[in-house]
């Protein structure tokens, strides 16, 4: 997160903030052009009002569809309330950054048991920091326009990228960037492999038209669902979620959704691998290329890391904060649902010693795998 404030502000609180001399339709059209320069694809202006989605926020939350993301829940009241998290706040700048890294062999490496399958969009390198790093730049844009045009405007922002409670594919939606497919991620008609963040602002811009969802009857990304976890057209249970198994629940993995995992130890695609939209997706920005052969990296060869050369070769990328067990652990679920074979035998034994007993305990589930396919 980032909280900028013009030279000249005096306070934080700018619920009265003056516009004298200022073209309000004019500056929110630089700012969409300044955007595009920075190499964000889009760029809409939202008011800073969530209150339409509130209740199926709390529905989710009610039905305990966030698993053990016990953040959600903490800070709903922040999610539900830009306010709380910038004063005064009036608009919100909502961007679009997309991803889709070149040479991104997807459905080939799923197909392949012995590949491992990492979600695209942690191929490359942290988007939280470098979508942030942009979005500042964008507010040091408007600042220098606005102290040129009316010296003295007090004035504040505050940027976000997945870093705060913040409703980000809502505000997408009511900025008109994006509409929120039956998978409830945000899509376009350039589909659905970008980031998203956000500018929290003070100022009073026009805001534009809502996006409208262009998924007709279409349930392709619901069928292509590994475990089940779009339980309805715009609902997902976080608790099946392949994402969520392998990134944010920090325990033991449960038994009957192992073998539906396959080889994808960080994240899942299936549901943005079958969707029309993403015909159209366009090659992304290069700091999410694909690093270090995580493209088409073979299950052995990761699952050989130690704890030192996990933090090495992971620097600056977002699979670093699920930490080397939680990478273990993963891997071993993938090796069990590989097709049995000498080598992987061997890597799993390996560590059948770990000092982690929630490791252990995967790689011995993987060694029965094994050990039933052979009979």
């Amino acid at each position: 997160m980032l909280v900028m404030h013009t030279k000249h502000s005096k306070t934080t609180d700018a619920a009265a903030v003056p516009e004298r001399g200022i073209d309000p339709a004019a500056l929110a059209g630089k700012i969409k052009q300044w955007g595009k320069e920075l190499g964000f694809s889009s760029i809409g202006i939202a008011r800073a009002d969530v209150s339409r989605a509130v209740p199926r926020f709390e529905r989710w939350l009610e039905l305990g569809r966030h698993g053990e993301m016990d953040y959600m829940a903490k800070h709903r009241q922040l999610r539900a309330a830009p306010a709380a998290l910038l004063p005064g706040a009036r608009s919100v700048i909502s961007a679009r950054l997309p991803y889709w890294p070149r040479a991104a062999r997807s459905e080939q490496v799923l197909a392949n048991g012995e590949m491992a399958y990492i979600s695209r969009y942690a191929l490359g390198r942290d988007y939280h920091r470098k979508v942030r790093q942009r979005l500042a730049r964008l507010g040091k844009r408007i600042e220098s326009e606005l102290a040129e045009k009316q010296p003295g405007l007090a004035f504040v922002q505050r940027v976000f990228s997945d870093s705060a409670p913040v409703m980000e594919a809502e505000f997408a939606v009511r900025a008109g960037i994006a509409w929120r497919g039956k998978h409830t991620l945000t899509l376009s008609r350039e589909g659905s492999w970008h980031f998203l963040g956000e500018i929290y602002t003070t100022l009073d811009l026009p805001a534009d038209t809502a996006g409208h969802a262009h998924c007709g009857t279409c349930s392709r990304c619901i069928e292509a669902c590994p475990t089940g976890a779009i339980v309805a057209p715009h609902e997902v249970d976080a608790n099946l979620c392949v994402s969520y198994l392998t990134i944010e629940l920090r325990g033991a993995i449960p038994l009957p959704l192992r073998p539906l995992i396959g080889n994808r130890v960080y994240g899942c695609d299936d549901c943005q691998l079958r969707c029309p939209w993403n015909r159209f997706a366009r090659i992304g920005d290069s700091d999410f290329a694909a690093r270090g052969g995580l493209d088409e990296a073979k299950l052995v060869d990761l699952f050989a890391w130690d704890a030192r050369e996990f933090e090495q070769r992971l620097a600056g990328s977002p699979i670093r904060r699920i930490g080397h067990e939680r990478w273990l652990r993963n891997i071993a679920v993938a090796l069990g649902n590989a097709a049995p074979t000498p080598e992987i035998e061997i890597a799993l034994l390996a560590r059948g010693g770990h000092p982690s007993r929630l490791v252990r305990e995967h790689v011995a589930w993987a060694l029965s795998r094994i050990s039933g396919a052979r009979r």
